[in-house]
């Protein structure tokens, strides 16, 4: 390992889903505004290889990165927060780590000897840590590793951060995060769980470096004192991390808590410049400070967990700041429309979007949503699975194809207007069906998409099977329905809109994926702008 990169290492204690990922990202924004650069990477102590057969309701969104990897959707919030592209490389899982060593026990890499884990395993840990560090491109690398220490599946990971510790004891750092709970019954903030926390993780041999604390009261000098005695940190090392307004305000927080300064001192590097978060600040201010509001229905069938749509909800935040306008999600479930109540259901709604998904679940309620849309000029966003739910309304109620569907659904359907391609389908065994990651697609001038992008060639990323079906093209584009985004190498269809709506798109991309603070995404920003427009027009 060059000397050059730093590594800091994120833990968690007490409880899971303190932060970790927002802690991470809110680090790197301050590291990277002081003129270092800094990337952030996952390893997840799950089995799977990643999370891309993952039911949502188990982890949230499955996040999809330019080179294809489906990942944590805390590389979402990496993105967003850095402005930077996340890879492969970003998000490691012990099934990969495992599949790796097993792979290369089979091809005799390690001449017969019993394979361990120690060191094999943890050898591979450390080799994936490092990847990103070894480019070159980086000054620091911050490794966030999921759950909470004392995990059985998380001991192998702290056990290599413990020799990478050992090993390159000058370029490594730990940051612990943990909670100091208020007992509401005592009326005092309690830090015996740190206390044990920290304690475990000495009993495996990491000493942490500094201490974040989750909590909903103010820390006091006496309990930083106290924290710091028991947990063997200095006092400008015991970090309060309050519960923030918004995930968008925690790099002030840590900013003010000198978490950047105390990170840099503990690496030996210099503190550069002082971090200008001057556009961030005005994001900020745009965003608690909206000048007008819309009423947007986000459509899909895992609303009970937003995190499923966790990019999707982002991009609306940043797209609202965009056009100076808060943006209120009702989010409808698709299985519990029909018919009979869709009016009532969608009504007073600015704009609707019918979210991305897999399956045949809630799916008629989707299409049931697009033609109140449609047919009620409401502006309209469609992705992946929305928009295909968008070609296959169009043709049941205005090409009169009352049998059309998506492949994926009614293999034997009449009209197949969604299906796999030919070529996709000699592959359908290797699992290579899938098209993920970004590819590029040719816009048509003065289109509704092409003005958002005000540009005519983009990439976009991808994640799905089944595409619009060209043997259908004519008919959709002869009653309205025009193609306006080809992929200019093989002609599949990515965008169709409808010329005569006052803002109707389906994307087969997901442009959730690229939106961040500093770049809104186009698309979003445009159809936010369609919907105050709507709103006015009531």
């Amino acid at each position: 390992m060059s000397n050059s990169t730093k590594y800091i290492f994120v833990t968690g204690g007490v409880t899971s889903s303190l932060g970790k990922g927002i802690i991470s990202a809110s680090l790197a924004k301050l590291l990277q505004a002081r003129g270092y650069t800094a990337t952030i990477q996952k390893l997840d102590p799950y089995i799977n290889i990643d999370p891309g057969t993952l039911n949502p309701y188990e982890h949230g969104e499955c996040f999809v990165t330019d080179d294809g990897a489906e990942t944590d959707l805390d590389l979402g919030h990496y993105e967003r927060f850095l402005n930077v592209p996340t890879s492969q490389a970003n998000n490691v899982t012990t099934g990969r780590i495992y599949q790796s060593v097993i792979e290369k026990e089979r091809r005799g890499e390690f001449l017969g000897k019993t394979v361990q884990v120690i060191p094999h395993i943890t050898d591979e840990i450390k080799d994936k840590i490092q990847i990103l560090g070894k480019k070159g491109e980086f000054d620091i690398v911050i490794t966030e590793i999921g759950g909470t220490v004392g995990d059985i599946e998380s001991l192998p990971y702290v056990e290599a951060v413990r020799q990478m510790l050992w090993e390159y004891e000058n370029d490594c750092i730990v940051i612990h995060l943990t909670l100091i709970p208020y007992l509401a019954a005592a009326g005092e903030l309690k830090t015996k769980p740190t206390q044990h926390s920290v304690k475990q993780l000495l009993e495996l041999g990491v000493q942490p470096d500094i201490l974040c604390c989750r909590t909903e009261h103010e820390l006091d000098l006496n309990l930083r004192k106290k924290i710091a005695k028991f947990c063997n940190v200095s006092i400008n090392a015991v970090i309060e991390s309050r519960d923030a307004e918004t995930i968008y305000d925690v790099p002030l927080l840590m900013q003010a808590e000198e978490l950047d300064k105390v990170v840099l001192e503990k690496l030996n590097l210099p503190s550069k410049s002082i971090p200008n978060l001057d556009t961030w600040k005005s994001f900020l201010t745009t965003l608690k400070n909206p000048t007008k509001e819309v009423n947007i229905g986000l459509v899909g069938k895992y609303v009970e967990l937003k995190d499923s749509y966790k990019s999707i909800a982002e991009s609306f935040i940043h797209a609202g700041v965009a056009n100076q306008c808060r943006v209120k999600l009702k989010w409808i479930h698709s299985e519990k429309l029909t018919k009979s109540n869709i009016a009532s259901e969608l009504e007073g709604l600015d704009g609707i979007l019918v979210a991305p998904g897999f399956g045949s679940r809630g799916i008629s309620g989707k299409i049931e949503a697009v033609k109140f849309a449609r047919e009620n000029k409401v502006p309209f966003l469609g992705i992946c699975l929305g928009m295909q739910c968008a070609v296959i309304e169009f043709a049941r109620n205005v090409l009169g194809m009352t049998e059309a569907h998506t492949t994926e659904i009614d293999e034997q359907c009449k009209f197949p207007v969604i299906s796999m391609m030919e070529e996709q389908k000699s592959i359908a065994n290797l699992g290579g069906t899938m098209r993920l990651g970004s590819y590029k697609c040719k816009l048509k001038p003065n289109s509704n998409t092409a003005n958002a992008y005000n540009t005519e060639l983009i990439s976009e990323r991808h994640r799905h099977r089944y595409e619009f079906n060209n043997m259908f093209l004519e008919e959709f584009e002869n009653k309205g329905m025009m193609a306006t985004g080809t992929n200019p190498d093989t002609g599949l269809v990515e965008v169709v809109e409808i010329p005569d709506h006052p803002w109707f798109v389906g994307v087969q991309y997901h442009p959730e994926y690229k939106s961040t603070v500093e770049n809104p995404h186009p698309l979003f920003v445009a159809f936010v702008n369609a919907s105050i427009a709507n709103l006015k027009e009531k």
